[in-house]
Order: C-alpha cells, then sequence, then structure tokens
C-alpha cells in the first residue's frame, strides 16, 4: 500500500506474505506490506499433525497470515496460518490486489503527467486514502462519478482529470453478491400475509445507490435474501439489516424467525 504509516504490522493484524525459506521448524516469510521478516512457526501452520511442511506451503507462494506478536527490537515478528479462515483469506487477498491496482494506477498517472510518483502519491494519494480508507476505493468512486470526486478531496485539476481517464478506462465496476436464509413461521390466520409483508420490508429497506436487494421464495418457511453490493463490508451490513427487518416484523405480528448467512 503506498500510505504505510505503521513500520511495524500490530497483533491480530491479517497480513500477506512470501514464502522465503522453509526449514524443519517451519517457514521464514517477508511481510509484502512491510518488507519486514516474519516467522511462520510450524505448531502454526495447520491444526491438524504436519509431517511435511510443503503439503502446506511451498517458497515463492503468497499465503494470508494472522499476526501473533511482535518485537520491533528484536525484529521479530511470529505469524499464524491455521488461525486465519477461509472468507479471511480471500478478502484480505482481495484487498491486497486492489491496492496493488491502485499502486499501478498512480504509477501510470505520473508517466502520463511526467512527475515523479511520490509527487502524485502526496498531491493525490494521500487525501484519497484519508478521505476514503484505501485509494483503490476512491478511483472506484472516481470511475463511476469523474474528476469531480478528486477535484472535492483538494487534489489539482490536471492530477485529477488524468486519474479520472485512467481509472475510467482500467477499472471495471462490478458488484460482489451474498445471500443468506430466512426461516419465517406464522400460525395466525393471516399468518401467509404477515409473512409477505415482513419480507417486502426487508426488500424495501434504505439502501445507497448501487447497493441493491432481493428476496426470493425456497419453499416455504425458507426465503432466501440475496444482497448486492460494491464491496463485502457493505453486502453484510446490508444483508444484516435486511434479515434484522424481516425478523422484527415477523416477532411484531405474532411470528417467528431465524437467519442464517449462506457461505
Amino acid at each position: 500500500m503506498p500510505f504505510k504509516e505503521a513500520e511495524w504490522p500490530e497483533v491480530g493484524e491479517l497480513v500477506v506474505a512470501t514464502v522465503k525459506t522453509i526449514t524443519g521448524y517451519g517457514a521464514y516469510v517477508v511481510l509484502d506490506e512491510y518488507g519486514k521478516e516474519g516467522l511462520l512457526h510450524i505448531s502454526e501452520i495447520s491444526s491438524t499433525w504436519v509431517k511435511n511442511i510443503r503439503d502446506f506451503v511451498r517458497e515463492k507462494q503468497k499465503v494470508v497470515l494472522k499476526v501473533l506478536r511482535v518485537n520491533p527490537r528484536k525484529g521479530h515478528v511470529d505469524l499464524s496460518l491455521r488461525r486465519v479462515g477461509k472468507r479471511q483469506r480471500r478478502e484480505k487477498i482481495r484487498s491486497w490486489k486492489k491496492d496493488r491496482r491502485a499502486e499501478s494506477l498512480l504509477r501510470d498517472a505520473s508517466e502520463k503527467l511526467s512527475i515523479s510518483v511520490e509527487e502524485i502519491n502526496e498531491k493525490a494519494g494521500a487525501p484519497i486514502q484519508k478521505k476514503f480508507g484505501r485509494i483503490y476505493e476512491g478511483l472506484e468512486r472516481t470511475a463511476k462519478e469523474g474528476a469531480k470526486v478528486l477535484s472535492g478531496l483538494g487534489v489539482p485539476e490536471d492530477i485529477a482529470v488524468t486519474l479520472a481517464e485512467i481509472a475510467k478506462e482500467r477499472i471495471r465496476i462490478t458488484r460482489i453478491k451474498i445471500t443468506g436464509l430466512l426461516e419465517l413461521e406464522c400460525t395466525k390466520p393471516e399468518g401467509a400475509v404477515f409473512i409477505r409483508d415482513a419480507l417486502l420490508r426487508a426488500q424495501e429497506i434504505k439502501k445507497s445507490k448501487g447497493t441493491e436487494v432481493r428476496v426470493y421464495t425456497v419453499s416455504p418457511p425458507s426465503y432466501r435474501i440475496e444482497v448486492l453490493a460494491e464491496n463485502y463490508k457493505k453486502a453484510e451490513d446490508l444483508l444484516q439489516k435486511a434479515a434484522d427487518t424481516a425478523l422484527t416484523n415477523i416477532t411484531r405480528l405474532g411470528g417467528q424467525g431465524t437467519f442464517k448467512r449462506e457461505k
């Protein structure tokens, strides 16, 4: 990432690393985002018995690890592979790739404008990251809405226009989809009407631009909520909001229900 304020990772943080050397007691890796070396001990590779470390990791492989301990004075970083879930791994790799793409887009803009990477980082990257958290998120917004997004952050007009052109050309706006399963029941005479009302309220919750909520009947009493959004955080928040809305309304009308997030 262009603007990594901390020199060392924090305990509990997920990091992308490249396996450097494998030994009999673990693997030494390089943290791609910090340039530091860390140790993945054999006891932290898998929750099952590890006979051969290379059955789990190999040299030059990219892995997502969890930071267990950090000792800047000794230069030690202890890491874990077994404590990283599949979804965590997938989302971390996705965000890491976006950071790499953001670096590439800024670099292309610096070449097109004949200015240094340091200058475009200072004048564009820093304000974008401050506003959006991640530079790529700001460039995605720019690809959709134009240079005004960057101009509004104080980015010089020539840089804003150039980055907007590059973002529009290079960034394909996609939406991710997640789903969850509702089980709704109501034994009252108008139970079917009440369930339909609860589902409609879930589908019609307030949504931000670019997001969508759909509700489908699987087979009563099962109903699927499908959410489309720009990123997983927005999608997860919206899915939970829709589910809570349905459950709150069916309970208020004398019914009951449960919700389960689908993988």
